[in-house]
């Protein structure tokens, strides 16, 4: 049974640098524009992209996402970042012919889209064809169907594992662009399908004065109210089963998520990947390993359509995160004493106690997941540090300008 390379999104250089750490095989971004996550409020820009392969060389595998449609006039553009990027990464993730063309043209390796629905060995094997190394299969196929089709194919096969589903096939969707003007498929989805739907009723009928004969206000939100928000997909009991279909790639959604959700999924995964290598991977890990990625940012789980088409059940009840654990904002660090293993903090926010749990995120730092030791200041040890305060306390080596949260626990 082989290793699938675990392949993490990040969207800034905290969770670039929080994916290295938990140990990802790969990570894959975007450049702004002409990917699916145009629209994040995180995102990478054309000029990060030699710290970006600073960073993954000799580490981890570094995948540049050209995965929107591609217009006539951005062709030019699109060639021009392709020669750009080239050196700097180890693959293009594309779903437009055209944009095949181009980077066969500059030989670079390519990865196709699940945005290009590919859900059959025929589509794979042409793909094959084309210079095509990697396809990341339609989230509409089966696991048996996954199966199959690895066993026909000469390429590798990748596929999505963890996170957030689109109602649309593969993610298709012209919600968006239909109500808002901003197209999913270039990046840009305004979510309309997260959101509560109301039924109003409408009178056609009307006397010979024009007047309404019927009350025509009523109305009421449509419940379940989240009629085609789609759960999340989480795949972590079934890694036996993914491996053994011999997928070649895990795939964790997310480019739009925070660097604790990359770390938490990564680690997860990684260590699932190795329990079943090792004859380890028990229902009892299962369920710890379920616990630590409910921490994070999620919807209901769900094993997608890993076994079985679309139904009703597909359906998430809630519109809000479940995460079990909410970050607060404490502060940030404002000195790092390296010899001592001592920062200082500044506490702009949320107090922090000595036994609380805390996080430290920064840009080269990633994700620093401890617990508060003594607290100090000179030669006090307060036992709470305030707002408007400051703090000394052991850690890792973290960085000036690093911020600190307090991580709440809640029942969801």
């Amino acid at each position: 049974m082989r290793r699938p390379e675990i392949l993490a999104p990040a969207g800034d250089f905290i969770a670039l640098q929080a994916a290295i750490d938990a140990g990802a095989d790969a990570v894959y971004f975007g450049l702004g524009t002409l990917n699916m996550r145009a629209r994040s409020t995180v995102n990478f820009k054309e000029e990060d992209l030699p710290e970006i392969a600073a960073r993954c060389r000799g580490r981890v595998k570094a995948y540049l996402t050209l995965n929107a449609i591609i217009f006539e006039s951005e062709l030019e553009e699109v060639e021009r970042l392709i020669v750009y990027a080239k050196p700097y990464v180890d693959a293009f993730i594309v779903s437009d012919w055209g944009v095949i063309s181009l980077c066969r043209k500059h030989g670079v390796e390519i990865h196709v889209s699940t945005q290009m629905s590919t859900s059959n060995s025929s589509g794979v094997a042409f793909l094959a064809s084309q210079g095509v190394s990697r396809v990341v299969l339609a989230r509409e196929c089966t696991l048996a169907e996954v199966k199959e089709i690895v066993s026909k194919s000469s390429i590798e096969v990748e596929c999505f594992v963890h996170g957030a589903q689109c109602v649309a096939e593969s993610g298709r969707c012209l919600m968006s662009h239909e109500i808002f003007g901003k197209s999913a498929c270039r990046g840009e989805c305004h979510q309309p399908c997260r959101r509560k739907f109301k039924v109003q009723a409408v009178d056609f009928y009307e006397n010979d004065m024009g007047e309404p004969l019927h009350e025509g206000m009523a109305s009421f939100i449509i419940e379940p109210h989240t009629v085609i928000s789609a759960k999340d997909l989480c795949s972590i009991g079934f890694v036996d089963k993914l491996m053994d279909a011999g997928i070649a790639c895990f795939k964790i959604e997310g480019r739009a998520r925070n660097a604790n959700y990359v770390r938490a999924c990564v680690l997860a995964y990684k260590r699932a990947v190795e329990a079943v290598l090792k004859g380890e991977y028990t229902k009892e890990l299962i369920e710890e390993l379920t616990v630590e990625l409910k921490k994070v940012f999620h919807r209901e789980f769900s094993k997608g359509l890993f076994y079985g088409r679309p139904g009703k059940d597909q359906f998430t009840d809630s519109e809000d995160s479940l995460a079990s654990t909410i970050k607060r904002h404490v502060g940030v660090v404002i000195d790092y004493f390296t010899k001592a293993g001592i920062a200082q903090v500044k506490i702009q926010d949320h107090p922090i106690r000595q036994g609380d749990e805390i996080q430290i995120h920064g840009t080269t730092t990633g994700v620093i997941e401890m617990v508060a030791g003594e607290l100090h200041r000179d030669d006090e040890r307060p036992e709470i540090a305030e707002k408007g305060t400051w703090i000394t306390l052991k850690t890792p080596r973290c960085r000036v300008g690093d911020k600190v949260f307090f991580v709440e626990h809640r029942d969801v």
